[in-house]
């Protein structure tokens, strides 16, 4: 779980009783924005308005020794860029996407860590500039032209992206997508299918005065994605990160909590809430604070939710 001091290591085999193994500090100062994903049991980790921070790796197996609340110190630096905001790994390939950084005009610096503990740089793509977040999958969707390619769909913060990276010298923009009442394209996430991207959007909700939006992109033909709609909640809550997985959406929607909303086929709005849980009960307003993130991919069925204010909640929907 990114602090903003650093990294903090939890072990929650026992969901009701979440351990304390060990915390990480920032390679360099404090930040609100600390980013991790995972690859081969080493965590990669990138901050924001950090300095020289770059991307810290660390070996997920010296967790196991037994310890708890223990210091440690990242194995090894990746420093081809400074600060960033976020970063993507396919698992499928091995590469990372640093997005956010100085390098590459804001958008995907690109780091080849087959090899985890000897990273190097392997390409850039910055067509579209700054990137606030991706999703970098080997692409197994209905457009065959693409079968098997490595494709990046972008958070371009005025746009979706669509990028084929499978040549990391010559990548390739296939598509760029806006949509109606667009403030500030935060990040975006597959259906099961690669039929489907389901968009979160940070600044619609304060501009446009409108109701929490959750919206679905057509995204059959990589080359012509299409909106297809915007689901309005019944909240007026920002949203934040959002998954997919099977037919349910997980999001973490700020001062609304955790909302799982439901679907039948996303080809037409059949979204509906099914779950919740309010990390802050206060009210839903339009406000940067309560639930950040959420990850619902734990085989138990448990979900992390992350609050800005009041930390790590465990749950699972009855």
């Amino acid at each position: 779980m990114g602090l903003d001091n650093g990294t903090a290591f939890l072990r929650v085999s026992d969901p009701e009783n979440p351990v304390l193994v060990g915390r990480l500090p920032t390679q360099t100062r404090s930040s609100t924005w600390r980013d991790i994903k995972v690859y081969m049991n080493h965590a990669f980790i990138v901050a924001d308005s950090a300095g020289a921070h770059g991307m810290q790796v660390f070996d997920l197996t010296r967790l196991r020794t037994g310890g708890t609340d223990q210091r440690f110190e990242a194995d090894t630096v990746y420093d081809s860029f400074d600060s960033a905001h976020n970063i993507a790994i396919d698992e499928s390939s091995g590469f990372a996407y640093v997005v956010g950084s100085e390098t590459c005009s804001g958008g995907l610096h690109i780091v080849n860590i087959s090899d985890p503990l000897n990273p190097f740089s392997a390409g850039c793509h910055g067509t579209e500039g700054d990137v606030h977040d991706a999703q970098c999958v080997r692409y197994a969707g209905p457009d065959t032209d693409y079968t098997d390619a490595e494709i990046c769909f972008n958070a371009s913060e005025t746009s979706i992206a669509i990028v084929d990276v499978s040549d990391k010298s010559a990548t390739q923009t296939l598509a760029v997508l806006s949509y109606s009442n667009l403030g500030f394209t935060h990040q975006a996430w597959l259906d099961d299918s690669h039929q489907y991207l389901v968009v979160n959007d940070e600044a619609d909700e304060i501009e446009f005065e409108k109701n929490t939006a959750t919206i679905v992109i057509d995204v059959r033909d990589l080359n012509a994605p299409i909106h297809l709609y915007t689901h309005q909640h019944q909240t007026r809550s920002i949203d934040h990160n959002l998954f997919v997985r099977g037919n349910r959406i997980y999001e973490a929607n700020y001062t609304a909590g955790l909302r799982i909303l439901e679907f039948s086929d996303l080809a037409s709005d059949t979204l509906r809430e099914v779950a919740f849980f309010d990390t802050y009960p206060e009210n839903n307003d339009r406000r940067f604070d309560g639930a950040w993130g959420v990850y619902p991919f734990f085989p138990s069925g448990i979900i992390a939710v992350s609050d800005v204010d009041r930390g790590l909640f465990i749950v699972i929907p009855e």
